[in-house]
């Protein structure tokens, strides 16, 4: 089982801190396997398993306790009153009522109160008025290359990328592009079941195209809402807004409005489908309202659910591997325009500095190079510009611009 290290780093920084711990992400994305291995942490270190009240919402046992209520009432009579107990609700959205449950539970001295959800909507509803201040917020995503790599029972690897044990690295980021990375996926995969993966792709995407966005948002159009979702995962890395989205799948012979692709599109952003970028205008210092750009949760889907062949745009789809790993190093992250030329991410980094990152898949030949070094020419700050590619070779430094090798950027945090 491969350790979420980061993220169990913060839980560990917040245990005992009184506040409500939310971690939020896609499903199957490991949020409840994060919850068991700190489980394990809290025996470690003396806990008793009598002081710690873990419930998965969804498990059909738990089905009587789906009341904001009831489940207070069980797990007061459950609770210790004289110790600290450790209270794990996992997909608490599904308990009726869960804004008051989470607010009583919080104002007792003797819980501390760790709570997961699939969808950001119950973070948009009364829960964040009721608890401003009072809670914080964990984001999970699927496996980053790292942890894909850790996965595998093969962890030693030479610096000239050449096979020692098992796969290469390189063998590896192929699979993790071409299959990305959930959890499981990682666990099928390296137990020689490739052949297994797309079908649990297939089952997790038409759950949470179902049960997480579908059904909670009453859309009634299945047929609309499928082929928008087609057409995003086609447009990954394209600069896109609503208004011309709906008018390709207009002229496709879909029609449908600009206001239904916005409320689709809210919808698959707050189920963790997609997440958006918006235009920064690096000259003019000041974010721009329309074409942005979307990126999804995981390329596994394009390859499972739509067939897509991943050296097909394979370059968008690095950026999309690109944009997870900034948005999971805690960056403020925009697609960048400097005059008639874009800038694939302007990045904000937790310690406040400026990054410029332009990625693509190779950069040998000088006149792809010189493309994708002439937006950074167009800078006039002295913020620090990184050219990232797939290309197996040495990082070099031109004229202030970095090149380095993707793989190693991804596998070095």
């Amino acid at each position: 089982m491969v350790k979420r290290e980061k993220y169990l780093g913060k839980l560990r920084n917040l245990r005992d801190v009184n506040v409500i711990k939310v971690v939020t992400g896609i499903r199957r994305s490991g949020k409840s396997t994060l919850f068991k291995q700190f489980q394990e942490e809290l025996i470690a270190s003396g806990v008793k398993e009598k002081n710690i009240i873990y419930l998965n919402l969804e498990e059909l046992e738990n089905a009587p306790l789906l009341n904001a209520y009831v489940l207070n009432d069980y797990i007061m009579k459950m609770a210790d009153k004289k110790r600290k107990n450790y209270v794990f609700l996992d997909e608490i959205q599904m308990v009726s009522g869960f804004e008051r449950l989470a607010d009583s539970l919080f104002v007792k001295d003797f819980i501390d109160l760790y709570i997961t959800g699939s969808n950001a909507y119950f973070l948009s509803t009364d829960l964040a008025t009721l608890l401003t201040g009072r809670y914080i917020e964990i984001p999970v995503l699927p496996f980053s290359f790292a942890e894909f790599v850790s996965g595998y029972e093969a962890r030693v690897f030479d610096e000239t990328f050449d096979r020692t044990f098992g796969k290469s690295k390189i063998e590896i980021f192929n699979d993790y592009l071409t299959y990305g990375g959930f959890p499981e996926v990682s666990n099928l995969l390296n137990a020689g079941k490739a052949q297994n993966v797309k079908d649990y792709l297939s089952s997790v995407y038409n759950t949470i195209l179902e049960k997480d966005i579908m059904k909670r948002n009453k859309i009634r159009s299945k047929f609309d809402f499928e082929n928008l979702v087609k057409f995003m995962f086609d447009s990954v890395g394209n600069i896109v807004s609503p208004n011309n989205i709906a008018n390709t799948m207009t002229s496709a012979g879909n029609k449908i409005s600009k206001e239904t692709v916005d409320n689709y599109l809210s919808h698959l952003i707050d189920g963790f489908v997609f997440y958006h970028a918006q235009r920064y205008d690096i000259k003019g210092k000041k974010l721009l309202q329309t074409l942005g750009k979307f990126y999804a949760v995981d390329l596994g889907f394009l390859s499972a659910i739509f067939h897509r062949d991943t050296q097909i745009n394979i370059g968008h789809h690095l950026e999309n591997i690109v944009f997870l790993e900034l948005l999971r190093r805690e960056n403020k992250i925009n697609i960048g325009k400097t005059d008639d030329t874009e800038v694939d991410f302007v990045v904000q980094t937790p310690q406040g500095n400026t990054e410029y990152i332009q990625v693509a898949w190779t950069a040998k030949e000088e006149s792809t190079f010189e493309r994708e070094i002439r937006p950074f020419e167009k800078i006039k700050d002295f913020n620090r510009r990184i050219l990232l590619t797939a290309d197996v070779e040495p990082a070099t430094n031109y004229k202030g611009i970095q090149k380095i090798n993707v793989i190693d950027w991804l596998l070095n945090n």
